[in-house]
């Protein structure tokens, strides 16, 4: 693509002020849909392999919680300690979580998810109230994100 076509006025200035490594410079959306397009694609395919490979809710928790153990990696505890309670497995849940407590918390980020794990341990042996919690947290995040709720299929 030459500068001449993005913007005429760009003839006139040097390359080197021009010139950027990393970010494009935006000139249309249109210069963006072919990637947008790709991407779709791509994150449909992995849906698509996501689903075969995780049929149902205790897939995902069998292999969430036959993982490693590593440290530093709190969500891995977390995610697995969730989809344990989820699938009515609390003792399993709360060692996931009594792991994750265990993690330095060495940003505010992680004295946050402590709190989270806090909260979920004592009531790990509830499934619907865990059920509840999550249903909360994700109708939350979408209307962060201006989407509106979408019913899951927890079981």
């Amino acid at each position: 693509m030459s500068f001449e076509a993005i913007d005429p006025a760009l003839k006139r200035v040097p390359l080197a002020a021009v010139v950027r490594v990393g970010a494009e410079l935006f000139c249309s959306e249109d210069q963006f849909t072919p990637l947008a397009r790709g991407l779709g694609r791509q994150a449909a395919a992995n849906v698509t392999a996501l689903r075969e490979r995780f049929p149902a809710l205790p897939d995902v928790a069998r292999y969430l919680t036959s993982r490693p153990v590593r440290r530093g990696f709190l969500w891995d505890g977390f995610d697995a300690g969730i989809a344990a309670a989820l699938v009515g497995d609390p003792d399993t849940a709360r060692d996931h979580f009594e792991r994750v407590l265990r993690e330095d918390a060495l940003a505010p980020w992680m004295v946050a998810a402590r709190e989270k794990v806090r909260e979920l341990h004592a009531i790990a042996a509830d499934r619907d109230a865990v059920t509840a919690w999550v249903v909360r947290g994700v109708d939350s995040c979408r209307s962060r994100l201006g989407l509106g709720p979408v019913p899951l299929a927890i079981s």
